[in-house]
């Protein structure tokens, strides 16, 4: 039996022209039921106006695809026009609001009110003059109107974006609007809040180092918060400033990984260290440059490979910091730590701005949340660079100090000693001061090596020089000139008050008591020659050259006391 049913032609026809109708009414509708209306998902469907031309009209007939109330469908859709279908099933009249919280991102928003198919409302909103429309609060679109009890409307929704065409509405009634517009963008005030306060300390670390790394870092952050707070609404909710103008500063979106691959560069040294990755680095960093120049005059147009540009960058500076990482760089595995962070939040922005994925916070935030991450990381980094270089320049300065000094006493050695008298002698001359220079020698040094033997030798050396710093001036420089011979150098002091210093050392030298390697407490005495710089006209070796000579008058005055030059 043929049960086919064969219509006539006429009615085919009438069919296929009413098929968008019926795909409308096919649409699943938004049930208002209760008195507390807080709808922050519900179904809805869309179209995409490639032309970018149709009318109201025109577009009220095209088949709508079914969504939900948030979209992400990349930049091939700048046009694209939302349909709820609301029903009022409660008792009574209902104000409701529609909230497009992402409208400071579109160049035009508009929002069309349909009762039994008649438009009985209208309300556009053009981003270029939103700062003065009453329907812009803070960088949200909210739309008010009325559902009467037990009737049907149709909102529509037109979004004009300037590149990638991303959403979400929600439905809300006044209580839970008054709430949605108090509490939004805080999550963005916090985040672009971390990077003024890195931007604020690096720029104290570059005054403090100077370092291009902290420059490009500064760059970097800098951009990124622009980018955060523009993209996300910041700066329309401070400031109420929309359309073209603000959104040139999508300018950042480009700059950024500019001075994050200038980042690279510098704090891993690539062109010095790594010349392989340094060109990989600086091909990816001509591309970007290109693409920079490009927005300077078309920022819309330069926009469009910008995440194709973001994938590749990603692929590069992963590759390079893992590349890095595997060749022994201590800092890459903190980089890639951190990049692996912005490498996973940026991808799945890159894939929600293309439209690949639905619409969520963590994938339409995504780009916020990894720079965020990553600039925490970056500044890690400098400041573990900043303790690497303060550990290197502590073991330079150690190994400096160990040239200085001699490795028994710890006290300066000749060539130390010298050249700091020399300065400071050169300084006296010029300033008028004094400068006053002892000469010391151990009694009878010899003896004690020969009896007691040079164990007990070296323990009566340390001891001399521990007491020799217990008992001098502060600024005093005291060395050892070899054997049993030390110097001291006394800035600044007159020819009586360094008899009392040397005084001073002679009597604590003299009560000093060393146990020898048998257990016998052992004495020393010291001699002491004085010289003062005011009484020649001489440099440093005649100075020294006075100290020895009376040194020996000390010696030959029968040890254990002081003779100053010429006294």
């Amino acid at each position: 039996m043929d049960l086919r049913i064969r219509l006539p032609a006429g009615w085919l026809l009438l069919i296929i022209l009413c098929l968008p109708a019926f795909s409308a009414r096919a649409a699943e509708p938004v049930i208002i039921a209760g008195d507390s209306i807080n709808l922050t998902s519900f179904p809805m469907a869309y179209y995409v106006d490639q032309s970018e031309s149709l009318s109201f009209s025109d577009v009220r007939q095209q088949v709508f695809q079914p969504s939900t109330n948030g979209l992400s469908l990349g930049t091939a859709s700048k046009t694209t026009w939302s349909r709820l279908l609301l029903e009022n099933h409660s008792s009574h009249d209902q104000t409701l609001f529609l909230h497009h919280p992402y409208a400071y991102h579109n160049r035009l928003v508009g929002f069309y009110l349909e009762n039994n198919a008649t438009l009985i409302d209208k309300q556009i909103v053009d981003m270029d003059d939103a700062a003065t429309s009453p329907l812009m609060y803070r960088g949200s679109a909210v739309y008010r109107f009325d559902l009467p009890a037990g009737s049907k409307r149709t909102l529509y929704v037109k979004s004009v974006s300037y590149s990638h065409q991303w959403f979400t509405l929600l439905l809300l009634d006044e209580d839970h609007s008054r709430r949605a517009l108090i509490g939004t963008h805080t999550d963005i005030a916090l985040l672009t809040g971390v990077l003024l306060a890195l931007i604020f300390y690096n720029f104290l670390l570059y005054f403090a180092s100077s370092n291009r790394e902290n420059v490009y870092y500064s760059l970097y952050l800098i951009s990124g918060a622009i980018w955060i707070s523009l993209s996300y609404g910041l700066l329309s909710n401070l400031f109420n400033v929309y359309g073209s103008g603000i959104f040139n500063l999508h300018i950042s979106l480009i700059t950024m990984p500019i001075f994050l691959i200038l980042f690279m560069t510098s704090i891993f040294a690539t062109k010095d260290n790594y010349p392989t990755e340094h060109r990989f680095l600086n091909g990816m960093l001509l591309l970007l440059a290109a693409d920079l120049f490009y927005a300077l005059f078309d920022i819309q147009t330069a926009l469009k490979p910008a995440s194709t540009l973001a994938a590749l960058m990603m692929v590069v500076t992963i590759s390079v910091s893992i590349s890095l990482y595997r060749k022994g760089n201590p800092l890459a595995g903190f980089f890639l730590i951190g990049h692996s962070c912005f490498l996973i939040f940026n991808a799945l922005a890159v894939l929600f701005y293309k439209g690949l994925i639905g619409f969520s916070y963590i994938a339409s935030h995504g780009v916020g949340i990894g720079i965020t991450l990553e600039a925490l990381m970056l500044a890690f980094i400098i400041a573990y660079r900043i303790r690497m270089l303060e550990r290197i320049k502590a073991s330079q300065a150690e190994l400096k100090l160990q040239a200085a000094t001699d490795p028994l006493t710890r006290l300066y050695n000749r060539r130390f000693f010298n050249a700091e008298a020399d300065y400071l002698l050169n300084l006296a001359s010029r300033q008028g001061t004094s400068m006053a220079v002892l000469a010391i020698d151990i009694d009878h040094f010899k003896s004690i090596n020969d009896t007691h033997g040079h164990q007990t030798g070296d323990k009566v050396l340390v001891e001399l020089a521990r007491t020799l710093k217990a008992n001098s001036r502060s600024s005093d420089i005291i060395a050892r000139f070899g054997g049993e011979e030390f110097m001291i150098l006394l800035p600044n002091c007159h020819s009586s008050e360094a008899m009392k210093v040397a005084e001073k050392l002679r009597a604590a030298a003299e009560a000093c008591r060393i146990e020898a390697a048998d257990g016998t407490l052992l004495t020393f005495t010291i001699s002491i020659g004085l010289a003062v710089h005011h009484q020649t006209a001489g440099g440093l070796k005649s100075l020294l050259d006075q100290a020895d000579k009376a040194l020996y008058q000390a010696k030959y005055s029968g040890r254990n006391n002081v003779q100053a030059y010429g006294g």
